[in-house]
């Protein structure tokens, strides 16, 4: 209570000044606000921007924790290789978490520190309140980047997409591209020796990389687009014991995830499900050019182009970037119709990247910058669609 009291005098104080959004975005943060509407008729809801923001962050929560497990668990494997033979066994220790948190924690601090505090900054200077929108970007960030990757670049990164991908459109509700994914694409194109090869993915793996007994840190991904046979089974897939991003391994728990979403009605199932059809559609069309024998094997192509159609769902980002970045509500498709088509164009470019560019065989983040881009030009011509198909009815019953 006192706290709360203390903020409320440093608002009034500093009411009117620059550094009002400041201190107002602190009380709005950890409490609700003072002002209550007092006439005109308005609607009351227990939903707001704020909710939203932690309840996509309490889906998030679970893919941090084993993204934490998994970073010290695929460290001491690549060290141990017979670890990975009892996987459940090896994986929920106190020396994986210890080890994993020890890395992990550090991304989250530096994501929301520096994103967050850019955010006040051009709130002070352009004199408009914080939004909640960088709480969720700020735990997505972490959870989409290499478990190595060091905290300078990052902290570039995240004030580049922050500014250049959500400030200068106007701040939270104005961006035409995610930017979380922002942020990723510039330290892919930036820096692209760490966020691809062999030697990113697992913790220790490109300190090593000059020894003769180096870690590989090579994802399911990277083995196939060369195509060499993963070492994984189906089942270390979906539950997540491979190596990857910090927090996109386990399609078990991004599928709970997606439910959780689902259910409050924070995520939509049209993208969500639209998404998976595409990726399957595309996979299917891959293993029919390859059972026609149009595709010879030994081609550059022929790992992934291979590779059961539905195992696209289980390796790499693709699921994560299907449920917590596909659906993202200001930069996604906002009709119905345009949600199906944007969903299935997201699963289905995400798979052909995947295939045509061995060099990157990860296309999910790609294809979900593209689809940003085209969303409103979808949205627009499905309400065109819906106009002439009304302006019709009008002449029927009219003539």
């Amino acid at each position: 209570m006192g706290l709360k009291q203390n903020l409320h005098k440093l608002k009034e104080k500093y009411k009117g000044t620059k550094m009002a959004p400041a201190f107002n975005a602190l009380h709005t943060f950890l409490y609700t606000p003072n002002e209550t509407t007092h006439s005109g008729s308005h609607v009351r809801s227990a939903d707001d921007l704020k909710r939203t923001m932690n309840t996509v962050i309490m889906a998030l929560i679970p893919c941090l924790i084993f993204g934490i497990f998994n970073a010290g668990y695929q460290h001491y494997a690549a060290i141990d290789h017979t670890l990975r033979l009892d996987p459940l066994g090896n994986f929920f220790t106190w020396d994986n978490f210890i080890l994993g948190a020890w890395t992990v924690l550090p991304l989250v601090i530096v994501s929301y520190v520096v994103g967050l505090g850019v955010e006040f900054i051009f709130a002070i200077i352009k004199g408009h309140e914080v939004e909640e929108g960088y709480l969720v970007t700020g735990m997505l960030v972490p959870l989409i980047v290499p478990i190595d990757i060091p905290l300078w670049m990052l902290t570039v990164a995240v004030i580049f997409g922050v500014v250049i991908g959500k400030e200068v459109f106007g701040g939270t509700g104005m961006n035409i591209l995610n930017p979380a994914l922002t942020i990723r694409a510039f330290l892919f194109f930036a820096y692209p020796t760490w966020m691809s090869g062999d030697k990113v993915w697992v913790h220790g793996a490109k300190a090593m990389a000059g020894q003769p007994d180096a870690i590989s840190g090579e994802t399911i991904l990277g083995s196939l687009a060369q195509n060499h046979e993963p070492i994984y089974s189906v089942w270390d897939m979906f539950w997540g014991f491979i190596p990857g991003s910090v927090g996109e391994t386990s399609t078990f728990l991004i599928l709970l995830g997606g439910l959780f979403l689902i259910f409050t009605k924070i995520g939509s199932w049209r993208i969500m499900l639209s998404a998976v059809l595409g990726a399957l559609a595309m996979g299917l069309i891959f293993n029919g050019v390859v059972d026609a024998g149009w595709i010879k094997e030994g081609s550059s192509f022929y790992g992934l182009m291979s590779e059961t159609y539905w195992h696209h769902l289980i390796i790499g980002g693709l699921a994560f970037g299907i449920v917590y970045m596909a659906t993202d509500p200001v930069t996604a498709s906002q009709t119905n119709k345009g949600k199906w088509i944007y969903g299935f164009l997201i699963g289905f470019i995400s798979v052909l990247i995947r295939v045509f560019n061995p060099a990157y065989p990860e296309g999910v983040m790609l294809a979900i910058l593209l689809m940003n881009v085209f969303a409103p030009t979808i949205d627009h011509y499905v309400v065109q669609g819906n106009i002439k198909k009304r302006m019709k009815r009008l002449k029927a019953k009219t003539a």
